[in-house]
Parts: C-alpha cells; structure tokens; sequence
C-alpha cells in the first residue's frame, strides 16, 4: 500500500534552491532514513511528507485514510498538563511512553512551564501512543539519554508501518532504516540499502565525481590554450571565457562541492596561535552543586583532574547535572561546594546545548569577523570548510536553518582557538557531515576536550575517560572508558528490566565521589596505600590515532631542527659554536629516532 508519494517537488529558500525534481514513494513497512548537510531541505521535506507544508513545484499523492504521525524538528504542544498534550485517553501505554522518555515524573506539568527538550520529549511521546499507518520523526533521538535511544530504537524497529527519519544518530539509522534518501546540492538520490550501503555508494559517487572534475580540468585547460593562442582571423577574445577557464584551471573558481570534505584543520593546524597548556588545566576539588539549600545535590564531594590532552565524556540520564557541570568546568557557574582552580594558559571554547547567542539580522560573514570588518583569509577558508559559500557568507543569520546556526556556532566556537573545548550535546541538529569532521578533528586535536553527549557514535570514537553522573549526589568513573560504561549499563539495564524506573546508570561505589582525570593520571586509593597494580587497559583507536597524530609532528620538527642544526655545522668555523651545534645535532637525532620508535610502537598496536 502506498501512503505517500511525491513526485518531482522542489522547495526553494530566496536565496538558493533546497531541492528540485525531487521524485520519492513511502509505502507500508518502508523504513527511510534522510540525510543532507543542514540546509539541505530535510526538515522541509519531511513536512511535504507529512502534509503540513505544501511543495512549491510538483505534486504529492497519499493513501486513503493514511493516518499520519508527525515530530516536528521545533514542535508545538497544545496548552494543558504533560498528560493532556500527550493524550491516549488515560491509556497505560501513555503514561509508560513518558516515563521510558525520562517525563513520567512530569505528567502534572504545564506545557508552557517545560524546557525545550522536555517539550521535544513530550511531542514524541504524543506521536508514538497514537496507532498510525505512517511515522515521520524529525530527530527525534536530540534531548533523550542513552536508555532512552535505545528504547526508541527497538520500538522503530518493531513498528510495522511506514517510517520516515532524520537523525544524527548513526546506530539508530544503521539499525532502523532499510532505504535512504541523500539530499546533496539540490538533488535527490535514493539508495534502496540500509545506513551501510549508503556510506558505500556515496564513497563511490564521490570517486568518480573526483574522475569527473579532472576531466573538466582537463578540458578547461585545453580550452584555455586555445582561446589565449587565438586564431588568426580574430581580433578579440571573449574576456569572460578566459576568466571563468582560468578559474577553473587555477582552483579558484566553481567547482565540484563533495560532500564530507569539510576540514577543522584551520583551528589547530599549520600557522595556528592556539596557546600551550602547562601542566594543569582545570582541577576540581570536592566540587558539588544544588540549585538552593532545599534542592536535592545533583553531584557532590567531585575531585577531578583534567589533564592536557584528556579526553573526558559525562554521561547519565537527564536531570543529573551534567551541563550544570560543563558551567562549573567552564567557569560560568560558581560551585555550591568545594574549589575550581584553572590554569591562566586555559583558552575556553564552550559549545553549549543552549547555543549562542547570534543578532538574526547579522550575516554569516559579520558574525565570524565582526560586523565592522572584513573575514582575513583565514576565516574565509574556514567559512567555506564549513560550507558557507560566498553567497552563503552574506545571507543574514535570521535566514539560516536550525543546522545550519548549530554549525555556524560550532565553526565560531573553534575560530577562537581555544586549547581546552567543552561540548555539551554537539550532535543536537548537527549534521552527518559536520559530526564525522568534528571527530576527525578531535582524534589528532592536542588540546584537552570535555564531552557531555548520548551519541554513542561520537563517545567511542572521541573519549578515553568516563564519568557517570546518577542524579542522586554521586559521580563514578568507569575505567576503560566508553565500552565499558556501555558494558555496565546494558548489565545494569538487564537486571532492572522488569522495573519501571527511570534510566539505569552503573552505580558507584558508596563513599565519596571518585576523581576521573580525563586522562591518565589516577588518584591514589583509599587509605594512602601504595596503589595496587593495574592491569593496562587497551587503548582504543581514537586515542591511538591521537598519539600517532602527535608522534609524526614530533617527527616533523625533529626532522626540521635537524637538517637546520646540519646547515649550522657546515657552516660553522668556530670550535666552541661548532662544539654547541654538534651536541644539539645529536639531541635532535635523538628526539628524532625516540618519535620514530613511537610511531612505529603505535601504528603496531593500531593494527593488532
């Protein structure tokens, strides 16, 4: 049965085309999963889809009686209780609905009193209890914690309708979606293979759009030979050919945008002024925080130690604390207990889940150099890593999708250089492409990063360490980082299945909180013992990357310093000065054939 079909739609912004001829059919038991860079027009798909907005070209077809489940991507709530919004006329299944999604506690509460996320929890909820042929969820996985993903995953996964979904979240695509739809400059392609099977067939498109653009080079350079040579009966060239020939040939005019190449080497690569950090970075000592004396703690007694270059991810259900504990780290919220002593060498770049706070009247371009200067030539390579284009550099920041101003604010977070970054919830209208080149990034990054997320994606391959916060004043670390506090968690989880509680967290150990470093220095036990011998955990291939990453720039100095110091001895007569530069050649070889042994060391463990 066919419950919607849409043929050759498009919608466009005034500024540039979403989509165009774009041709899809959704029947029953189609699992289709939507992707696209943000901006791409995915949001406005899923309208179409859902017949709450019309296409501006071509026509859609649905189904008799198609009954019709829509998650808006900002989704609004009728007035009344969390119970009345969600419905289900007093059903079971409601109230059970709410409580797998962290809101049973809530069922009481005004709409017009909740959070963003809580509101977004609450729309999904009303969704899901309703009985409809077709589901179409707009992220529906942003602002639920891990229990809940989970939860949600394996009823999509039973639902036998028809299901359309945009999300971020990679395991839930892989599992969930049997089809995918890539929205890519303007144009539709429709792969009939799950979240897999895509990747694949995107990798090749992009081979051989690559093969495609040096055949275009190609041409353009014979091309531009004959119009400069010219023939002997003209007497004039066509100037705007030969410019737009010479652009092509000299790189610097339109060509092919494929997707996935976005780079973040510009906030940590060559020429880059992000400052050192020394020894310590941010240490926190019996830190505790409750929002007034008759709160409850939502964590207490907290020793931490972020190292340079830790990684840290804290993670638990919602309302524990965990982006109260981002401000404390990042200075914006003093303490209820305890001390918070930051290094003077700490540069801060704070990713908030709020987001920042942009003038809507700005341009993308003002908001990255200021509204009284012209972007230098960094930040106009940065803007176009972050695909706004030249013409997207002038749009006003009022006209930009929900994604796009994530990734505007991501891009104005890491513009700053900071040495130290906090992220809370990044993945949140992010899209797969951003994300994958944020992790990229953060596996060969130097500086120290806190991450406070519930893509489990993101959390494997970013993170080292991990802190558990249980929402009732206690703070665990989880050794060996984010599978094994997924290992505990799915433990946890099967032994209070038949439970209707909240989201399980591994518990921690009764005492006071214990003091993950974020890295590898470790707090000494109890008792003031000599520690007890652990066994070394195997490191995970984010972090061997990260070190591989650092040893070859270790060798790339080593190796500048040496053929500098080779030059110096040449070129030195004096026996005292030649003394000085021989010692220093033989450090340098050193230091060398040390990064070297590493590097080997490390590229061995990776492929083990």
């Amino acid at each position: 049965m066919i419950l919607v079909d849409v043929e050759r739609v498009a919608a466009r912004r005034p500024d540039r085309p979403l989509f165009e001829d774009l041709s899809v059919t959704v029947s029953g038991g189609d699992r289709l999963g939507v992707v696209g860079r943000n901006g791409s027009g995915k949001s406005t798909l899923l309208r179409v889809l859902a017949g709450v907005a019309a296409p501006e070209d071509g026509v859609v077809r649905r189904g008799r009686n198609v009954r019709v489940g829509f998650l808006d991507q900002q989704p609004d709530l009728p007035p009344g209780t969390v119970a009345e919004a969600v419905g289900g006329g007093g059903r079971w299944e409601a109230a059970a609905i709410l409580e797998r999604l962290g809101m049973g506690g809530l069922a009481a509460a005004d709409v017009s009193t909740l959070s963003g996320g809580q509101a977004k929890r609450v729309a999904l909820a009303r969704v899901l209890v309703d009985e409809v042929d077709l589901l179409v969820l707009d992220e529906p996985t942003n602002h639920l914690d891990t229990d809940a993903i989970a939860w949600l995953e394996n009823r999509l996964a039973r639902f036998r309708g028809g299901l359309v979904l945009v999300t971020h979240d990679r395991h839930v695509l892989d599992r969930v979606t049997t089809r995918m739809l890539e929205l890519d400059r303007g144009r539709g392609h429709v792969h009939d293979t799950g979240y897999a099977g895509y990747l694949a067939a995107r990798s090749e498109r992009a081979e051989q759009e690559a093969t495609a653009e040096a055949v275009r080079r190609n041409l353009a350079r014979v091309e531009l030979a004959w119009l400069r040579r010219g023939a002997p009966a003209r007497t004039r060239k066509p100037k705007s050919r030969i410019a737009s020939a010479t652009a092509i040939v000299e790189g610097t005019g339109p060509v092919v945008d494929r997707a996935g190449d976005l780079e973040l080497a510009a906030a940590g690569g060559r020429g880059a002024t992000m400052p050192r950090l020394g020894d310590k970075v941010v240490v926190l000592e019996g830190v505790g925080h409750r929002f007034g004396d008759s709160q409850p703690w939502l964590f207490t007694g907290l020793d931490l130690d972020l190292e340079p270059g830790g990684r840290l991810g804290i993670v638990g259900a919602n309302g524990t604390g965990k982006s109260t504990l981002l401000d404390v780290l990042a200075g914006r919220l003093p303490p209820a207990a305890g001390r918070v002593d930051t290094a003077p060498t700490v540069r801060l770049g704070y990713y908030r889940q709020a987001g920042l706070e942009i003038d809507p009247v700005l341009r993308v371009r003002d908001a990255v150099a200021g509204p009284n200067a012209q972007p230098n030539w960094e930040q106009a390579r940065l803007m176009e890593r972050f695909w706004f284009d030249t013409d997207a550099q002038w749009a006003p920041v009022g006209t930009l999708s929900g994604g796009e101003r994530r990734r505007l604010q991501l891009l104005l977070v890491l513009a700053a250089l900071p040495n130290v970054i906090l992220l809370d919830e990044p993945t949140n209208d992010l899209d797969l492409d951003t994300l994958r080149a944020l992790e990229d990034h953060l596996d060969t990054w130097p500086g120290s990063l806190v991450v406070v997320s519930h893509d489990r994606a993101l959390l494997e391959r970013t993170v080292e360490d991990v802190l558990v916060l249980d929402g009732r004043g206690g703070a665990a670390p989880v050794p060996g980082g984010y599978a094994s506090y997924e290992a505990a968690r799915r433990a946890t989880a099967g032994r209070s299945a038949n439970q209707t509680a909240g989201p399980a967290v591994p518990t921690p150990a009764p005492g006071p909180a214990s003091s993950p470093s974020g890295s590898t220095r470790r707090p000494a036990p109890a008792g003031g013992g000599p520690a007890p011998a652990a066994k070394a955990k195997p490191r995970s291939p984010s972090t061997l990357r990260r070190l591989i990453g650092q040893a070859e720039r270790e060798m790339t100095e080593a190796a500048e310093r040496r053929d500098r110091l080779v030059a110096d001895v040449a070129a030195t007569c004096d026996h005292v000065a030649l003394a000085a530069a021989s010692r220093a050649l033989a450090e340098a070889e050193s230091h060398l054939v040390d990064a070297e042994e590493r590097w080997l060391a490390l590229s061995e463990e990776l492929g083990a």
